[in-house]
């Protein structure tokens, strides 16, 4: 066991003082890891991927072992993939909606292409997963179903919705891993969104960039259709006494310019934390890449907490003149490199680099110490025992 908690105050108490905009005893301390492969998949070689719950599980453990307090982000089993992922429904048929199948191999890729038969036309979609690391593997939706305005009718017009069974099986699961985490840390849920996010799941980027100001109506029509067919899938993740739900707003990242950012971004994505919030949860905006030009447009978005101010060369985050910006409008969790700094960089570097981070962070609070993005594979222990405790001991008001 790398650390002892002797502390009074539980993990859980800590995490929501901050949240909540009090003081705590410190900063608390955490670690951004996926509950599937990557980092964990290091620290548990004997990892089963086709079981997510005992995934999770793991992760708790190991978190629990090492001292951190514990934000458990959950994705791996929580939504469908098509849905998270990108893609249209592929898991429902009906007599409008034919899903079939074909796999195929491309370089070190599976391929699953699927062809959707509706009444008015057919809709083909691909979708790869990819062994990046041992026992990790990236999922994406490869070639976009929707390609024009076309298909974009028939599929708001076809597509099967969430299936009914979907919000017992997501509280079942957040019931059972709430109960063994305890007060150990909080539970977080990603959830199929922001609106651009959500977007870019079934159109290409390059179109999506540039729709909004050639296409008005396939625009909108668009973004009305992403929050149709997510917004069932927040709202069962919302009820299933998740504490906090992470919503994704990288793709509408620093570089669109904040003129660009509030007159067809902000509109969409305040829909998604606000109606978040309406369910009682806190909210989460996760944007890893640019994001400093991006702070005044967040103070409107209405979050809880805004994520990760990655450091150069990540992202152009800086946490100093992000905390003063930001005004403690919302709560900040960052932003360690994860890369250069947890991953590759001396031990030395992690303690000098982690005492900075924290002390800057904690001035006046609402403030949470983590790295910019996710643990990779081959990050050294070492690197990860140094930051938790360089963390704790600065970390103290």
């Amino acid at each position: 066991m790398l650390f002892c908690n002797k502390e009074k105050v539980t993990p859980r108490e800590r995490l929501l003082k901050v949240i909540n905009g009090e003081i705590p005893d410190r900063v608390p301390v955490s670690l951004f890891i996926h509950d599937e492969g990557n980092f964990l998949k290091q620290v548990c070689p004997e990892l089963n991927l086709d079981n997510p719950f005992g995934c999770k599980l793991k992760l708790i453990d190991f978190e629990k072992e090492i001292g951190l307090d514990i934000i458990l982000r959950m994705l791996h089993g929580m939504t469908p993939f098509w849905i998270s992922y990108g893609g249209l429904n592929t898991e429902t048929q009906t007599a409008n909606w034919e899903v079939s199948l074909k796999e195929y191999e491309k370089g070190e890729s599976l391929v699953k292409s699927y062809l959707i038969k509706t009444p008015k036309k057919e809709l083909l979609q691909e979708f790869s997963i990819s062994e990046i690391a041992p026992g990790t593997f990236s999922y994406a939706c490869t070639k976009k179903p929707i390609r024009n305005i076309e298909d974009l009718e028939v599929a708001i017009k076809y597509e099967p919705p969430m299936n009914r069974d979907y919000p017992e099986k997501v509280k079942d699961m957040v019931t059972k891993v709430k109960a063994y985490l305890g007060n150990y840390g909080i539970t977080s849920v990603w959830v199929p969104g922001g609106s651009f996010n959500a977007a870019s799941n079934l159109i290409n980027l390059d179109m999506l960039y540039s729709l909004f100001l050639t296409d008005k109506i396939f625009f909108e029509k668009l973004m009305g259709f992403c929050i149709k067919r997510t917004f069932p899938f927040i709202e069962a993740i919302c009820n299933s006494g998740v504490d906090t739900v992470s919503i994704g707003g990288n793709v509408p990242g620093g570089f669109l310019g904040p003129k660009i950012y509030e007159e067809y971004a902000l509109p969409y994505e305040k829909k998604y934390i606000e109606f978040a919030k309406s369910k009682g949860v806190k909210t989460i905006y996760h944007n890893c890449g640019q994001i400093m030009g991006l702070i005044d447009s967040y103070k409107k978005l209405g979050s809880d907490i805004v994520e990760p101010f990655s450091p150069p060369p990540l992202g152009d985050g800086d946490l100093k003149e992000a905390k003063e910006k930001a005004n403690g409008k919302f709560v900040i969790i960052g932003n360690v490199d994860q890369v250069n700094v947890l991953q590759k960089g001396s031990t030395n570097l992690v303690r000098e680099v982690t005492k900075k981070t924290v002390e800057i962070g904690k001035t006046e609070g609402k403030y949470i110490l983590q790295s910019a993005d996710y643990l990779e594979y081959d990050t050294p222990m070492d690197n990860v025992k140094a930051y938790i405790e360089t963390g704790i001991k600065y970390g103290r008001y």
